[in-house]
């Protein structure tokens, strides 16, 4: 089944913020399945980074399946355009259901980002974990909207020849969920 799920490991963001990614999150739901999970970072934070890491990294393999597409975001990924990041969800969507993932405040162990799919970053500036996640969370907003036609994204004036694509997304029926496996 297509759709998306958004894992990440770190504390509840201060309820505002919780509330906003909850708005976008909900504005997915329309056009797609999706999921926020939140998973807790590891105990023993102040020791070894690699074993927080690959316990972390456990707990992450546990909500993804056989067939996700695995995207890291990583500080060292590649940056996409709204407009790229949208034909790359349409084209991924028709497939499988994307898993992106959002390491602690530690980062994702190696092994992880290697395996995945893509590695994301999602801005050369350094973004508290928390911001990170409502921005991801808007931009999926944006690029369903951008694959259904619709009035969200407005291209730069002049800044090159507008978007172009063939609804891949079916608004509808997604099923919204706050946690859980989609």
């Amino acid at each position: 089944m297509s759709g998306l799920v958004v894992l990440w490991v770190g504390k509840r963001a201060p309820e505002a913020m919780e509330s906003l990614v909850e708005e976008y999150r909900q504005r997915v739901g329309r056009f797609m399945p999706c999921s926020d999970v939140r998973l807790r970072p590891a105990e023993g934070r102040g020791g070894d980074r690699g074993r927080v890491l690959a316990q972390e990294a456990e707990q992450i393999a546990g909500h993804l399946q056989p067939a996700d597409v695995v995207v890291a975001l990583d500080e060292r990924g590649t940056e996409h355009s709204s407009e790229e990041l949208a034909r790359w969800l349409g084209e991924c969507r028709k497939r499988a259901r994307v898993a992106f993932v959002i390491g602690s405040d530690l980062g994702l162990d190696p092994g992880l980002v290697t395996r995945a799919h893509l590695k994301l970053s999602l801005s050369r500036l350094t973004l508290p974990h928390l911001l990170a996640r409502l921005l991801l969370w808007e931009q999926l907003f944006r690029a369903c909207d951008l694959l259904t036609g619709g009035a969200y994204h407005r291209a730069a004036e002049g800044g090159g020849e507008a978007f172009q694509a063939q609804p891949v997304i079916k608004q509808g029926r997604g099923r919204v969920g706050r946690g859980g496996k989609v």
